[in-house]
């Protein structure tokens, strides 16, 4: 995990308003730091392991066993959250053989929900078979995603769209005042085509505090259980974005701590259980 120092230099090149070269002096008065959106202050810096393991698999899809691990890390940049996720999956056919994919991942978003840096890294039996990275810029109006990788490009971002950290906080929010169905662009960088279509739909409602004896610390939070879907925007235009390309089964705590995760892609359903949780202090 990028440690504090790294962390807070980071924050202010990728997310600080360049000074302009001509100002010898800076303003007397320096510009306040943009206000984190409601929600911000529930989240928990953390690191979460999930183990890996097939949960079902489509006819002919020829999938007979998958099992890897997810390793997510979050930590408080102050005026940004920095995420890296690591997952390792390896996949067998009926026939034995297997194939080893793997996927880094890591953001850092702006606690105003406008900036977000993003780099994704995919690798399938020891080759990198692709790689997306860039930022985004949100404004009411909607916004810009600039690729440096795998090409120098742009994609508009509609309006409405979310970044990765914010979807969380409003859909727990949304879950809390018993909202059922949440629908919003997503932009996380995952993908060189921009935002994906998404709905959110709250499944059983808000769920009080109950006893968690794996890790207490879950054990005095609310939760809610979802299920996310993901529609490409260009088969959404054409009319055709009725099966989502992917979906996600979790419980959210309020803390933004998920478990229970079950991931549908399509051929077939990976389930994930939360294997370690360990809090990362704040150095805010």
């Amino acid at each position: 995990m990028i440690r504090r120092a790294l962390l807070t230099g980071l924050t202010l090149l990728l997310l600080a308003p360049a000074v302009p070269a001509q100002q010898a002096t800076p303003p007397a008065t320096p510009p306040a730091t943009p206000a984190a959106e409601p929600g911000h202050e529930r989240m928990l810096a953390h690191r979460a392991a999930y183990r890996l393991t097939l949960d079902g698999a489509r006819d002919g899809a020829g999938v007979a066993e998958a099992q890897g691990l997810m390793l997510f890390d979050i930590l408080d940049a102050c005026d940004a959250w920095a995420a890296r996720q690591r997952f390792t999956l390896i996949i067998q056919d009926r026939d034995g053989n297997s194939i080893e994919t793997s996927s880094e991942y890591n953001t850092l978003e702006a606690k105003d929900g406008t900036r977000l840096r993003f780099s994704l890294n995919q690798i399938t039996e020891g080759a990198v078979t692709s790689r997306v990275a860039g930022t985004a810029e949100l404004t009411p109006e909607g916004g810009v995603a600039r690729y440096d990788e795998p090409t120098n490009a742009e994609e508009r971002l509609p309006p409405g769209t979310l970044l990765p950290m914010q979807h969380t906080i409003r859909a727990l929010a949304a879950a809390r005042s018993g909202q059922r169905i949440m629908v919003s662009p997503l932009f996380d960088g995952t993908s060189e085509d921009g935002a994906q279509d998404t709905t959110t739909l709250m499944a059983g409602g808000w769920t009080a505090p109950q006893p968690h004896a794996q890790f207490p610390l879950l054990s005095e939070l609310g939760s809610a259980r979802m299920r996310i879907a993901f529609f490409d925007r260009d088969q959404a235009a054409q009319g055709g974005a009725s099966t989502p390309s992917y979906e996600v089964s979790l419980r959210y705590y309020e803390n933004g701590v998920a478990d229970e995760l079950l991931m549908d892609f399509g051929d077939f359903r990976v389930r994930g259980e939360l294997a370690e949780l360990t809090p990362i202090p704040s150095p805010c």
